[in-house]
């Protein structure tokens, strides 16, 4: 009787690790939580695209289309080749070279012009609107100090709201939140304008939700929160377990675009998205300084991943950074036009059998001779793996970098042959990427 003790024991710890993971620090799972979850579970089998490769397709088009136009632009300039390689000079002409900064960015008119934003998202996050249909809320208080009754004024309040909001600053501020943020549907918060940093606390959690737009924020050296009696909503707050450490964690939400933020030194992950979340967009953003650096699923055994579809664009992976950029599983991931400057073990991995298409992106391996292959399949042996579909297209491989392709290309023949165009080659990064992470916008001037 004694031996089944510590079996017995197992399994116990296995039921509550499992129940932890598909709650997600949730402590008290009511009837509030299972209905939002019933709800989130419905709207990531609607935005699901059963043709990921047109949505992928279709993206390579815009780029094309929109450099094509910079090209004729910038001949129209009579500037250098140089000229347009290089950064915006103080005075000088805006420059955009990828078709989501170029739906917005050089408009001088874009502070009053603010919700043109929700026009501009591409990929799997494109019907990402965030908070277009409601107000404008400005935060102006950066204390975090109260989990149950936020005061109005502060990022906290704002995000809990019930209704759209589209939410801007007054000012630079640094928050510090003192638990896990967890945001309300059809919201935007935009930091652009200002310098706003998240640092030095708890992280962004976006659970069971629907169409968010973070924009031109730094999220750094995030820490674990404690848990206790959060508010989610205007009409409902319950107690949390800690959370993770994550700077974002996506989960079971769908439409989500993270655009032109700088993230680094988190507690466990810069960005994670699990537990069925779907049709999300990760762009022109900046990752330094981290370990583990994108979790896109996180179980071998949650198999309603598969539904999973996420865009990597325009983003540029840099220094101090480890592997994950990303991890996938079950799903659809197109990683397009990226700039790799930095890893020390693998820059994209998985396990599962996710679709990992990579395209134009530019990889320069770390001096290690060891780890000069960009991707990295976990838990399965060759036999296995080479039935994952794995595609490598137009990538540049520098210092020693290889991609090991694996399984077949999908049948094109059922797509729409305009949607065909390849993406740009990874000669064409350096121009895609050169404005990542957060941006520092001045009020009344292009961008």
């Amino acid at each position: 009787m004694e031996s089944s003790r510590p079996k017995l024991l197992f399994l116990c710890f296995i039921f509550l690790a499992s129940a932890a993971s598909t709650t997600a620090h949730i402590a008290e799972y009511d009837e509030y939580w299972e209905k939002k979850a019933a709800l989130a579970r419905a709207a990531s089998q609607a935005a699901y695209n059963p043709n990921p490769e047109s949505v992928a397709n279709t993206f390579n088009a815009d780029v094309h289309r929109e450099m094509d136009k910079a090209e004729v632009e910038h001949a129209s300039t009579n500037s250098t080749r140089r000229g347009l390689r290089g950064r915006k000079k103080k005075g000088g002409p805006c420059v955009a070279t990828n078709p989501i900064d170029r739906c917005w960015r050089c408009r001088g008119d874009w502070n009053k012009n603010r919700k043109r934003l929700a026009k501009c998202a591409r990929g799997f996050g494109r019907h990402t609107t965030g908070g277009l249909a409601g107000r404008f809320y400005v935060v102006t208080d950066p204390r975090d100090d109260d989990m149950v009754n936020p005061r109005k004024g502060t990022l906290r309040w704002g995000v809990i709201q019930n209704r759209p909001l589209w939410i801007i600053f007054a000012k630079d501020m640094i928050i510090r939140l003192s638990e896990e943020l967890i945001v309300n549907s059809n919201k935007t918060i935009d930091g652009r304008g200002v310098n706003v940093r998240i640092a030095n606390g708890a992280g962004i959690t976006i659970q069971y939700i629907h169409n968010v737009i973070l924009h031109s924020l730094h999220i750094q050296d995030i820490t674990q929160g404690n848990g206790g009696l959060i508010r989610d909503s205007e009409t409902h707050y319950g107690l949390r377990t800690r959370s993770d450490g994550d700077g974002i964690s996506i989960f079971g939400s769908t439409n989500i675009w993270v655009d032109h933020v700088s993230m680094s030194n988190c507690g466990d992950g810069l960005i994670d998205a699990i537990m069925g979340s779907t049709a999300i967009t990760i762009s022109n953003s900046h990752f330094t300084q981290h370990n583990d650096v994108m979790l896109f699923g996180a179980s071998d055994a949650y198999s309603p991943d598969a539904l999973m579809q996420i865009t990597v664009a325009f983003n540029h992976f840099g220094r101090g950074l480890v592997q994950r950029m990303p991890r996938c599983r079950w799903g659809f991931v197109h990683v397009v036009n990226n700039d790799y400057t930095h890893w020390l073990m693998y820059a994209i991995g998985g396990s599962k059998h996710p679709t990992i298409l990579s395209q134009g992106n530019r990889f320069f391996a770390p001096p290690n001779i060891h780890a000069k292959e960009v991707t990295k399949r976990e838990y399965s042996p060759d036999n296995v793996w080479k039935d994952w579909s794995w595609r490598s297209e137009g990538d540049l491989m520098r210092n020693g970098a290889f991609f090991v392709p694996s399984g077949r290309d999908p049948d094109k023949s059922t797509f729409d042959q305009k949607d065909l165009i390849k993406a740009k080659p990874g000669t064409f990064v350096a121009r895609l990427t050169r404005y990542s992470g957060s941006l520092d916008c001045v009020r009344g001037q292009p961008c």
